[in-house]
């Protein structure tokens, strides 16, 4: 299929996790888990989520993003014996399958994962939660999403005070990124998200996607999860998460126009199509 590009093609293009970033990669979410926010329930039973992922993967998911732990504003932290005992069975039904990536914050969780299969860290706190994470991760040597978020699920909403909140997001993730090299983890293996919707108020997470093009600073690929949030809620009056494809689908949109290289959503082949349509009007444009 015909992909728009991502803003980073061309001469000195990024690589990351063994994919060449000549288009925007789609990362399916599946969670195994009973509450989060959109999908709770749905995929709790492992095989429900291994069916789940490989439909995803038969409508174009480059990755498949896989959590064993909600992290939707006031979720309690679940043990990291229960998280692995959710996803495993998962992971490695699918390891030979697709690229995983695992969103985890625990470093027990990491390390079992990346045994049966993950090759992806995506960590909601940046490594920041358990103070073994970074080390796990260097030396797996894996590729590791670093995501802005300030506190825990069950108190980040408290902490969603900024001035600037695109100019303090950098900054935030700017230390981020500094820790993991001082921990050894390679800078071409760090991906950034700017964590839409956690300690963000619907107004900062519109702030920060009209912005976006602005943590294209770091040089590394940008991750964006707009999928169903509450923000999208918000400016489309939709309480629904399940509800918000249209609106979810115009924030990846934009996304993708200024900056994002990985776009982590629910609905794998909506928009796998919406990238069809905006790659042949890009080369009408560009041939006509």
């Amino acid at each position: 299929m015909n992909d728009f590009p991502s803003p980073y093609a061309g001469e000195g293009r990024l690589h990351w996790a063994g994919f060449a970033l000549d288009r925007p990669l789609v990362m399916g979410v599946v969670n195994v888990t009973p509450d989060s926010f959109s999908d709770g329930g749905d995929h709790h039973d492992p095989r429900a989520a291994i069916t789940t992922g490989r439909a995803m993967i038969a409508a174009g998911a480059d990755i498949l993003d896989i959590g064993g732990e909600s992290t939707r504003p006031g979720a309690p932290e679940v043990p990291p014996e229960e998280e692995q005992a959710r996803i495993l069975p998962v992971i490695r039904a699918l390891a030979d399958e697709v690229a995983i990536s695992v969103d985890t914050r625990h470093a027990a969780t990491m390390a079992a994962t990346l045994a049966a299969g993950a090759r992806i860290i995506n960590d909601v706190t940046a490594l920041a939660h358990d103070p073994e994470a970074a080390g796990v991760v260097a030396r797996a040597g894996c590729p590791v999403i670093l995501m802005h978020m300030r506190g825990t699920p069950a108190t980040m909403q408290s902490l969603a005070r900024y001035g600037d909140v695109v100019a303090e997001v950098a900054d935030e993730l700017a230390d981020r990124i500094a820790a993991a090299e001082a921990a050894g983890i390679a800078r071409h293996a760090i991906a950034v998200d700017p964590g839409l919707g956690f300690a963000k108020t619907a107004e900062h997470s519109l702030e920060l996607l009209a912005r976006l093009d602005a943590l294209t600073c770091f040089g590394r690929p940008i991750v964006l999860g707009a999928s169903r949030k509450s923000f999208i809620g918000h400016i489309a009056g939709e309480p629904n998460p399940k509800a918000r494809g249209p609106g979810s689908l115009a924030a990846h949109m934009w996304g993708m126009l200024h900056g994002a290289a990985i776009i982590r959503t629910h609905d794998v082949p909506q928009t796998r199509q919406a990238l069809a349509v905006i790659a042949a009007l890009r080369d009408r444009l560009l041939f006509k």
